[in-house]
């Protein structure tokens, strides 16, 4: 047996309020609460799987690099991979070139709440980036402008977009896209891995 709705009135600091009309207002409070909550979580869990996907890239991988549209026959290039307890993936690129095998960039890529973030450590300036498109059934992570620091002039060359492909368990490509005034270009990193844990 259903019992009748409850009648009257509550005081409140503002006034009284019908009892119905309370518990409308209570009832309706849940339900954004709940969409609220769920879709926060909704939003963190493809982030939250791809940081783990990239935690399965720890170790030491082989490679090319090539500026695209440049004519220049692609180099050699390693790259090392580890993790920063469960809180970050360290991802370093080594050139192998006139460079004497040098890092010369890191990026580093992490949870900010619901968003997957990742920062650059290029040669003069520290772009900052968000995931903002993930399929993982397809291996794709792309990454979006935020902010720079360190940069010394406003058209300075900054990477702005970085695409990563998840080819296979041990093959990676990543394509970083830089900008400075009207200009742009576009390096294709190609990787494969050789051991599944980077050495010392």
């Amino acid at each position: 047996m259903i019992s009748p709705a409850k009648t009257g009135r509550v005081k409140t600091a503002c006034g009284s309020i019908p009892v119905r009309a309370m518990a409308t207002t209570v009832l309706l409070a849940g339900v954004v609460f709940f969409c609220t909550v769920s879709r926060s979580e909704t939003q963190e869990a493809p982030n939250a799987s791809a940081l783990a996907q990239l935690r399965g890239l720890s170790g030491e991988w082989e490679g090319t690099y090539v500026w695209l549209g440049s004519g220049k026959a692609p180099e050699k290039l390693t790259a090392k991979y580890f993790e920063t307890g469960n809180a970050a993936v360290v991802e370093s690129l080594i050139y192998e070139n006139d460079r004497g095998g040098v890092p010369a960039m890191t990026s580093v890529y992490h949870l900010d709440g619901a968003d997957l973030r990742m920062t650059h450590f290029c040669v003069q300036n520290q772009p900052r980036l968000k995931a903002s498109h993930i399929d993982l059934a397809k291996g794709i992570l792309d990454f979006d402008f935020v902010d720079v620091t360190n940069l010394p002039f406003p058209d300075a060359p900054h990477v702005y977009r970085v695409e990563m492909r998840l080819l296979a368990a041990d093959h990676i490509s990543i394509t970083f896209s830089v900008e400075g005034g009207d200009k742009h270009s576009n390096e294709f990193i190609e990787l494969k891995r050789v051991s599944h844990k980077p050495s010392a």
